[in-house]
């Protein structure tokens, strides 16, 4: 497993200032933020971004998040979803993350799986041509998709080769996801982690801005890590925290706070590199 920091940690900060304060903090790989990445290519390009990245002697885990529209008008989304995986293509990325929609009242149904499987199957043949793949990310307290269990049923319906999930301890925490859903999980699915952590409270009233970084919270890291560890996961695990008070400090201390937070968390579970 390999360290890795999220754009979204660093929210205020262009995605130069990402890479550059990433590598210099240790990290081995970047997530890059997909809001970031926008006007990134109007100034640099896909070739440049390869450029940066290389001059960093980073690799990209994944590109996130994109939407996964499978109700009402969803091929903005697919188009989306298209041009992120050639740019993923083109710097090295072998995965695009996407958060998924719901059904609405109109569209619920005994066949609402079957619906939603074959729009997945479309993104993930989308995904393929590029060569890259997909993470489906399951959000907390989420109506159609709030963990492990419910992705697999979407995964099952679409049956692609190019589809896969990923974890968050955040969300997965706040929609109370059992360690066995998770073991449930056939292991090559899964295709990122992100690690943050969370304070004492009930988990159905936390937020995205009360993560914290890895280590200063109550969630069993090592725990989890140490299960990706048996299976062989070798993956990015990538802090991704939302909390506007860390956003505010010096990009260079969010990475070395973050660096320590993920790195001791991967030593106390035997999994460091």
């Amino acid at each position: 497993m390999k360290a890795c920091i999220n754009g979204a940690t660093t929210m205020p900060y262009p995605l130069e200032q990402d890479l550059a304060a990433a590598a210099a903090a240790g990290f081995p790989l970047v997530e890059i933020w997909a809001g970031k990445l926008g006007p990134y290519l109007e100034r640099q390009g896909a070739a440049g971004l390869r450029r940066e990245l290389e001059s960093h002697g980073l690799g990209v885990a994944a590109i996130c998040p994109y939407g996964l529209r499978l109700f009402g008008d969803w091929r903005g989304g697919l188009a989306a979803i298209e041009r992120g995986a050639a740019v993923a293509a083109e710097i090295g990325c072998p995965l695009l993350l996407v958060c998924p929609d719901a059904p609405g009242a109109e569209e619920q149904g005994p066949d609402v799986w079957q619906r939603a499987g074959e729009r997945a199957r479309a993104y993930g043949d989308a995904a393929a041509a590029a060569g890259v793949r997909l993470a489906i990310e399951p959000l907390g307290g989420h109506p159609f998709i709030p963990g492990p269990r419910q992705a697999m049923e979407l995964l099952r319906a679409a049956d692609h080769p190019a589809l896969g999930l990923m974890m968050d301890t955040f969300h997965y925490h706040k929609s109370r996801v059992s360690d066995a859903e998770i073991r449930a999980v056939p292991p090559q699915l899964w295709g990122v982690l992100h690690i943050n952590d969370v304070p004492e409270g009930d988990p159905a009233k936390l937020g995205d801005a009360d993560r914290l970084y890895p280590g200063e919270g109550v969630l069993p890291l090592a725990q989890t890590l140490r299960y990706f560890r048996e299976i062989g996961f070798a993956g990015g695990v990538s802090v991704e925290v939302f909390r506007r008070a860390y956003w505010e400090l010096p990009i260079a201390e969010i990475n070395t706070r973050s660096y320590a937070g993920v790195l001791a968390a991967l030593r106390a579970a035997g999994a460091a590199e």
